[in-house]
């Protein structure tokens, strides 16, 4: 017992971080002048600051941010709630995401979701963390808890999904014109059934793209279209694709909501159903992960343009933080660019 308690003692004494005060007896100067030299826009010599930065860098010390925090209810940081992580979309979000925020002076906190939770748990512990705002890339998220950070004065802007609430604003590819520039595609090429795998069936994101896709099918007078649901994985598009290729007339074009789906569709049709892509079957994803252009998949997608995406997100959190523009809910769609590769380019008019 009196060892483990020694050894904690040992821990205590690893953690602690150098104060102001340890600085400014070593730089020779006042705490307030260590302070100043750490705060933005302050009045401190060059001298002065040059001794802090010196002592500051000898003894490891870096400024605490709680007193600045509480002083101007300002943290500097970004919520940033992900899902899906295994999906390589996701991965560039967080990525720009990070460069940008960081680029401002703003740091991040990651709060993964898991497939099926919802972000609305998540909330309370970020507020507890007094973050500047949320950016979430889950799409559920209820009235609850949007009215919880409308409360708190946490402003939120869900990233590719449409407005759910008042407090709520949204960044989001426009879905719905992507979907129809995919059915213009197939249509282009002469295909005459269709195929849709969608994603999560409650996700604005999928519900946008099957409606812009099935809309243009029906305004040019298809009927024969079948939809059948993916949810977004790999695995699920696999079995969706051979689903599809069972039905007594299967389509000769298929649409998947995302990358991932199409993936799955490709290595389905190519290894169990024998199927000659884009010769028998064309497909065509979403998002355009990196390995949508790889040789093997040459895939025909639908590239969000994620830096435009995440500068508006930035954007509205910045002024919205800032207290300025009373709008609220703001929808910002940013079209889409329809990627066209050898999963449907080789397709034939003959049928």
């Amino acid at each position: 017992m009196a060892a483990q308690k020694k050894n904690s003692a040992a821990d205590s004494r690893a953690r602690k971080y150098p104060s102001s005060t340890e600085v400014a007896k070593v730089a020779g100067v006042s705490q307030s002048a260590v302070s100043r030299t750490f705060t933005a826009g302050a009045s401190v010599s060059e001298r002065t600051r040059k001794k802090v930065i010196k002592a500051a860098e000898a003894l490891g010390y870096s400024p605490n941010m709680l007193p600045r925090i509480l002083l101007t209810n300002r943290s500097r940081l970004v919520a940033i709630v992900i899902g899906e992580m295994s999906n390589p979309y996701y991965a560039r979000v967080l990525e720009e995401f990070s460069r940008v925020l960081q680029e401002q002076e703003n740091q991040v906190l990651l709060c993964a979701v898991g497939h099926g939770e919802y972000v609305d748990d998540a909330i309370p512990s970020l507020a507890g963390y007094r973050v500047d705002g949320i950016i979430t890339a889950h799409p559920i998220l209820s009235e609850e808890a949007a009215e919880q950070c409308e409360k708190i004065g946490v402003p939120i802007v869900l990233f590719n999904g449409r407005v759910r609430s008042n407090w709520v604003s949204s960044v989001c590819c426009d879905n719905v014109a992507a979907g129809r520039d995919v059915a213009d595609l197939f249509l282009k090429y002469g295909a005459k059934r269709f195929g849709y795998i969608a994603g999560g069936q409650e996700t604005p994101a999928n519900q946008d793209r099957s409606a812009g896709f099935i809309d243009r099918l029906k305004e040019n007078g298809v009927s024969d279209i079948k939809s059948i649901s993916g949810n977004f994985r790999y695995e699920d598009g696999y079995q969706a694709a051979l689903e599809l290729m069972r039905q007594k007339r299967p389509p000769q074009a298929i649409f998947c909501a995302n990358d991932m789906m199409a993936i799955g569709a490709i290595d389905a049709l190519r290894k169990e159903a024998g199927v000659r892509i884009p010769q028998e079957v064309m497909i065509a994803g979403f998002d355009d992960i990196p390995a949508a252009a790889w040789a093997s998949y040459s895939l025909t997608t639908v590239r969000q343009e994620v830096e435009r995406m995440v500068q508006e997100a930035v954007a509205i959190l910045q002024t919205k933080a800032a207290g300025g523009d009373d709008a609220r809910g703001l929808l910002r769609l940013v079209r889409g660019t329809l990627v066209q590769r050898g999963s449907t380019t080789g397709w034939l008019k003959r049928r």
